[in-house]
């Protein structure tokens, strides 16, 4: 079934609201932490499940998302999902414990981790492919848009109503969403009737639920760490089991002849690293406008808006761009723009102004607005609408787990780099652990005991941990640049092989 012009792009209107949420939920919660801290009684091992909950189902249930929606239908399941993920959001907002709001806090895990392959899945079904690129940008965007926008949206509903409203503000966007999803997007599946494969569906999500939880500790409590360590080592040798797995079965979660495409695989890897370096910066730097510059939460939120702009007009000209210069270029192009933009910031002095830091994070912006949807498009170029559930699933498993492992990476230089420079001399066992653990409680520290010494030495050692971090993604950038040169096929080359079978699937679909 052939859709109209305005009838999909209406309907991408509506995904744009499905994945806004789920950017908003990514980030909201930090702005939240101090309240639910007080109102449930929460402890600080309760305060970070809080978060860890949602992201560890989001990680484990991406991949049987997925093969699910291939096989029973992608616009039932992205409904059942919105719906879930709407409910999920009510019960958070009016738990009266911590537990309540773990569970539900999962749950919205699990709607995430529907919402978020699905959503993608249907776009070669609603888009020819000379469309495609365009919609993956705007899907893109609505994603990271979304990141930023949930301190600044978080900080001021937290001034103006109670904590439970930063959970109430999914539910008009899910209902608006089921109701446009229910209308425009018509239903797709795969025409091979395929198996469930139960045993790779539970290998796949405890080998990413392993590596995903091993890396949130790591990043807690170091990567000597033995229950990081182990946990994520027992991830890792499940996920290579489920290779393993994968290559002997007939009917497979996940085909692995995707990887036969360098377009997929590199497209793919690409989207990782850039998704790596992007929520390196979301966790340092509202650290930074707090600890260093003494804003409050919305404040940090705000000041993250030029990344915002950079990425519209990012993604506004990307797609002109590749059309010129092709993907590879494009690609390269952006990871250099983000490798000058991480440069910049790891040139940041203590009082350094803001005017500065707005031109290297606007950079940052237009940098990621390229590499993002060109990468993720020369991935889904390679996917029929017959495996675009199994193919985006791999794909937003990978970026998801990416950015664990990059907060927990870039999170771990930060933290050393910052202990290695503080002067805790004369402060007594109790507050040097605390001013130990992490910037804004050290600051806390120093306004307490009146010393304006502390105060400069632990903005002094973030400032420095900081740029230790960003040399770090600088460098990550660069390697970017070097494999989109060597690897990523040109523009011509993407989805060449299937682009008749593309253009007469969308036809059929």
């Amino acid at each position: 079934m052939t859709v109209s012009s305005a009838r999909r792009w209406w309907a991408l209107g509506a995904l744009v609201l499905a994945m806004l949420t789920i950017g908003l939920d990514t980030t909201v919660l930090s702005v939240a932490l101090p309240n639910l801290a007080t109102d449930l009684h929460a402890s600080n091992s309760e305060l970070q499940w809080f978060t860890d909950a949602y992201t560890l189902v989001l990680a484990a249930a991406l991949l049987p998302a997925g093969m699910l929606g291939d096989r029973f239908g992608r616009k039932r399941l992205l409904i059942a999902a919105l719906l879930l993920f709407g409910v999920a959001s009510a019960a958070s907002a009016y738990s009266s414990t911590s537990g309540q709001l773990i569970a539900s806090r999962a749950v919205l895990g699990l709607g995430a981790a529907f919402m978020m392959p699905l959503s993608m899945a249907v776009l070669p079904v609603l888009f020819p492919p000379a469309e495609r690129g365009k919609a993956i940008a705007i899907w893109v965007t609505s994603t990271a848009v979304g990141l930023p926008l949930g301190p600044i949206l978080g900080g001021w509903l937290l001034d103006n109503f109670w904590w439970g409203s930063v959970f109430l503000i999914n539910v008009p966007l899910v209902i608006v969403g089921v109701v446009v999803v229910t209308w425009l997007i018509p239903e797709s599946r795969s025409e091979q009737r395929r198996g469930l494969d139960p045993i790779g569906m539970v290998v796949s999500s405890v080998g990413l639920l392993g590596v995903t939880y091993g890396c949130i500790t790591a990043g807690e409590k170091g990567w000597t760490n033995g229950e990081a360590l182990s946990t994520l080592v027992g991830g890792l040798v499940l996920l290579v089991a489920f290779v393993l797995w994968e290559r002997r079965i007939r009917q497979p979660l996940l085909d692995l002849a995707l990887f036969s495409s360098p377009s997929f695989t590199w497209g793919t890897l690409l989207s990782v690293m850039i998704n790596f370096s992007m929520f390196g910066l979301l966790f340092a730097m509202p650290q930074f406008f707090r600890a260093v510059g003494g804003t409050d939460a919305l404040g940090s939120g705000v000041r993250l808006l030029p990344m915002i702009g950079g990425l519209i007009v990012g993604t506004r000209i990307v797609e002109k761009l590749v059309q010129r210069v092709g993907a590879k270029v494009t690609v390269a192009a952006g990871f250099a723009i983000v490798a000058v933009g991480f440069a910049m910031g790891a040139l940041t002095g203590v009082h350094t102004g803001y005017g500065y830091a707005s031109i290297w994070i606007a950079a940052l912006g237009v940098g990621m607005g390229f590499v993002m949807p060109t990468a993720m498009n020369a991935a889904m170029g390679t996917l029929t609408a017959e495996r675009s559930g199994a193919g985006s699933a791999m794909m937003q498993s990978m970026r998801q787990v990416g950015g664990t492992i990059g907060v927990a990476v870039l999170g771990t230089v930060l933290a050393s780099a910052y202990r290695s420079q503080l002067d805790l001399g004369g402060l007594a066992p109790a507050a040097a652990h605390t001013v130990r653990d992490n910037a804004q409680s050290g600051v806390a520290v120093a306004q307490q005991q009146h010393s304006p010494a502390l105060l400069e030495s632990i903005r002094s050692a973030f400032v420095h941990g900081m740029d230790v971090m960003l040399w770090v993604s600088c460098g990550i950038a660069v390697v970017a640049v070097v494999l989109a040169v060597l690897f990523l096929p040109r523009a011509s080359e993407l989805g060449s092989v299937r682009t008749e079978r593309a253009e007469s699937e969308y036809e059929t679909v």
